[in-house]
């Protein structure tokens, strides 16, 4: 007796056609929000890289200093540091001042040569955005402590101390006072 071989019928085929584009269909979707989540992973973690730098300019400028530094206080703090050796520029000693601007919350870095805020038509500087909507810089100084507290929207503060800050001493005044004269009478120092 010979046995015949069963084929699949039609039906048969069709069925396992459809279940196979429902599995395709699903792994597809998969794949597709997998992808998405890369994306999204990514440039956050691209946003965060870019925020680590910009932290690591303020603490090295901080650091590279020699404590001649002010903090003017307001909803939003600025910091100028008068003469530090961290340049983007190449300039051998550099002031450089923090600020926010306060219109759309931008964290401004100016590096120049020796200028004062507010800026003069003439003073050479740079100005570079670092970081968009800031929510909070706070700079505060104590017996040779700096802390650094600084926050964009939606995101996580950092905060950083650096110790050994200490603002470098005033120069004496020269002393103007009279000298005694042998005769008893006194005379003012000359001006020089």
């Amino acid at each position: 007796m010979i046995r015949r071989r069963h084929a699949f019928t039609l039906i048969e085929v069709l069925i396992s056609v459809a279940l196979l584009s429902i599995v395709m269909l699903g792994l597809y979707s998969a794949l597709s929000m997998q992808r998405s989540s890369n994306k999204h992973l990514f440039s956050y973690l691209t946003k965060a890289i870019e925020d680590d730098k910009v932290i690591m300019v303020l603490y090295q400028d901080l650091m590279y200093s020699d404590g001649n530094l002010t903090i003017k206080k307001g909803e939003f703090d600025r910091l100028c540091i008068y003469n530090t050796g961290n340049s983007l520029y190449g300039l051998s000693r550099a002031t450089v001042c923090w600020l926010v601007e306060k219109e759309e919350n931008k964290l401004l870095r100016v590096e120049g040569n020796n200028y004062k805020l507010p800026l003069k038509y003439d003073d050479k500087v740079a100005v570079d955005l670092t970081m968009n909507h800031i929510e909070l810089f706070d700079v505060t100084r104590q017996k040779g402590e700096v802390l650094v507290v600084l926050q964009a929207a939606g995101g996580e503060p950092y905060t950083f101390m650096l110790q050994g800050i200490v603002q470098p001493p005033k120069k004496p005044k020269p002393n103007r006072k009279k000298t005694p004269v042998k005769d008893g009478s006194s005379t003012k120092p000359p001006k020089a």
